[in-house]
């Protein structure tokens, strides 16, 4: 059977794992707190990789990273940045930290790229984690496809964002 959770999928990938991130707003129940003081205060206090809050993803991304698994995550977004994109930057360092490469792509700048409707997650070029999202930002579910011209797309797309976007430490928000 196929894995399908993204600690299955990782702990099953062996070169790489691309994350691709399209929206300017997501509604993550665990995060409401911590987005909430951002709002209001423009600090996170939670940017500890060993803290409970980033615990189980630090572990999942550095065991990976440990097996030689090159893990990066391109982010397009509208400029000027909404606050929630805002508060995603000032947590990076904390994905930085424990290995991930990081890199932004203002959506003007990507008109001309084909890239998937939803949010992905590809391994080792092969395997595609979807993120489905209700128009709140509230996950809805995930769908794994292994199908190879799926990949592919994902993969193309991927690469396409990745080279034409900037590292997060380049990237101002202001």
């Amino acid at each position: 059977m196929q894995p399908k959770s993204l600690d299955e999928l990782f702990a099953s990938c062996q070169r790489s794992a691309v994350h691709l991130e399209m929206r300017d707003s997501y509604g993550v129940e665990h995060e409401s707190q911590a987005l909430q003081q951002w709002l209001k205060t423009g600090t996170r206090d939670n940017l500890d990789p060993d803290g409970d809050y980033w615990r189980p993803w630090a572990t999942t991304v550095r065991d990976a990273v440990a097996r030689g698994v090159v893990v990066r995550r391109a982010r397009i977004v509208s400029t000027p940045v909404s606050p929630y994109i805002a508060y995603e930057h000032a947590g990076t360092v904390v994905n930085l930290a424990i290995g991930e490469l990081v890199r932004w792509l203002p959506r003007e700048k990507a008109f001309d790229l084909a890239v998937p409707v939803n949010d992905c997650w590809v391994f080792d070029d092969a395997t595609v984690r979807f993120g489905l999202f209700a128009g709140n930002g509230a996950l809805v579910r995930h769908e794994v496809t292994t199908d190879t011209a799926v990949a592919k797309l994902c993969s193309d797309a991927f690469e396409a964002v990745w080279d034409r976007a900037t590292p997060h430490e380049d990237f101002p928000i202001d």
